[in-house]
């Protein structure tokens, strides 16, 4: 557990009606990546939202909040991605964001969607770390440089992929400092990239 800052990459399946009653975080980044349905949000600082494919959540839980999520749904399981990431500093005032990449914006590469610095409409991270997501079928390809004393771990979230030569499956993971991260061979793939110190 742990890589860098990325602390953790939580995969849950919530059925219909079920979820994650009121809870507490604190000092932790924690982006929600919804794959499938829908997550109903609530928190301590007056947020309520519904996430769906394609939203990307962002609570900085800092000094400490409350949230809890539910799929509210009469039928169909929610399936998400939770990812903690370690911020640059604790005790930060809490905050939340959310937005939406459509898939056209994630075809045939990454497109950067968690950054310090909420570059090209990112939802912004108190770290120096930036996440791409993207979605990639038959000729698809991107290749992603990593800077000088930088390291990526790259995530397949459904599908399957070939990253630098290596097939990779739903819920497989490769860690690389490799200056050249090459995506390729991608049948019904969907990726996060993260890059971290």
């Amino acid at each position: 557990m742990g890589f860098g800052p990325l602390r953790v990459i939580n995969e849950d399946r919530v059925a219909a009606g079920a979820g994650f009653g009121t809870h507490g975080h604190r000092d932790m980044e924690i982006i929600s990546y919804v794959l499938e349905g829908a997550l109903a949000h609530q928190d301590s600082m007056g947020n309520g939202s519904t996430i769906v494919p394609g939203d990307v959540q962002r609570m900085s839980a800092g000094r400490g909040v409350q949230h809890s999520e539910y799929n509210h749904e009469k039928s169909g399981a929610t399936h998400f991605l939770q990812i903690w990431i370690e911020p640059a500093e604790r005790g930060l005032k809490p905050s939340y964001e959310q937005k939406h990449f459509d898939a056209t914006e994630k075809r045939g590469r990454l497109r950067l969607i968690a950054s310090p610095d909420g570059a090209e409409g990112s939802v912004h991270i108190h770290q120096d770390a930036r996440v791409y997501a993207g979605l990639f079928d038959g000729t698809e390809s991107a290749t992603f440089s990593l800077g000088e004393g930088r390291r990526a771990y790259v995530h397949v979230a459904r599908g399957h992929l070939s990253v630098n030569g290596r097939s990779l499956g739903a819920g497989d993971a490769l860690k690389t400092d490799a200056r050249e991260i090459e995506l390729s061979d991608g049948a019904g793939a969907e990726v996060l990239l993260f890059d971290l110190p």
